[in-house]
């Protein structure tokens, strides 16, 4: 006989698919509305940075960012209280963003008076907070953010064969045309290598002489080459995790995402996933 569950794992199941869930029905529908709340209140922090439209419209500016915070606190809260170890939760990314997008509007009630307006604002400049929020609903960020994962090691040992390029490089242009034609150092040269070996190329300093410039010539074609290399092995990674059928299903214990379509296991912490 199937043990009944209990009526308050039941209304957090239900509560957990709803707000982290996206195959169903009321899933799509809370993460479309929660979108739109996230669009608008980008749109109003935007609006007001604009002094004209502030200085007319800043009441209704203050009222609506009031709205949108007591509706992501409210998400903030529901979030924590649908899943089982809410530390968890509160700790990873998703969490500490969406803390982070609230937090901000409260602190300002501590922070009156003018002398505090700068320090206001620029708290106020974390709601842009919101916008990584976005990311959980795209499907294609989620198969980006496992390729970086998994190419981050050959991405940091080709960075490191990069920065050394640049120091070698840069302390032979030293070498080669010195101070006189702006190489004054060997950190500015390596500066100079930096921007020439990534193509951007301020022409604040330019080599002069013959040597120079075919060293900076051969660096420029360089650079082209560096640039494709950690896009192809992204490409590659992207390419395999495209492979891997996964759906929104986030676990009710720990709230790690990104399982396979037939999993019937969290592969974080082994925790079921369909209780």
């Amino acid at each position: 006989m199937k043990k009944e569950e209990h009526p308050e794992n039941q209304w957090r199941r239900r509560l957990h698919e709803i707000i982290f869930e996206a195959d169903t029905t009321e899933g799509k529908t809370f993460d479309v509305a929660l979108i739109i709340l996230i669009l608008a209140s980008i749109f109003v922090v935007m609006l007001e940075s604009v002094r004209p439209l502030d200085l007319r419209f800043h009441k209704t500016f203050s009222v609506l960012e009031w709205i949108f915070t007591v509706l992501f606190s409210i998400e903030y809260i529901l979030r924590i209280l649908s899943v089982k170890r809410p530390i968890h939760y509160i700790w990873s990314f998703y969490g500490v963003i969406d803390l982070l997008s609230v937090l901000p509007t409260y602190l300002s009630l501590f922070l009156p008076g003018s002398q505090f307006l700068l320090v206001t604002r620029s708290l106020r400049l974390l709601r842009i907070f919101r916008v990584f929020k976005l990311t959980r609903f795209v499907s294609e960020a989620n198969i980006l953010k496992s390729s970086l994962a998994a190419s981050r090691r050959k991405i940091t040992v080709f960075l490191f064969a990069v920065f050394l390029i640049t120091i070698i490089m840069g302390t032979v242009m030293y070498l080669v045309e010195g101070g006189q034609n702006g190489f004054t150092s060997i950190p500015r040269s390596i500066y100079w290598c930096i921007v020439t070996l990534t193509t951007v190329g301020y022409g604040d300093i330019s080599p002069t002489t013959v040597l120079g410039q075919f060293i900076a010539s051969f660096i420029m074609i360089l650079g082209y080459g560096i640039i494709a290399v950690p896009t192809g092995l992204i490409t590659v990674e992207m390419t395999r995790q495209s492979k891997l059928h996964t759906n929104t299903q986030s676990c009710p214990n720990c709230g790690y995402e990104g399982h396979r379509d037939n999993a019937e296991f969290c592969y974080h912490c082994g925790h079921s996933l369909h209780s």
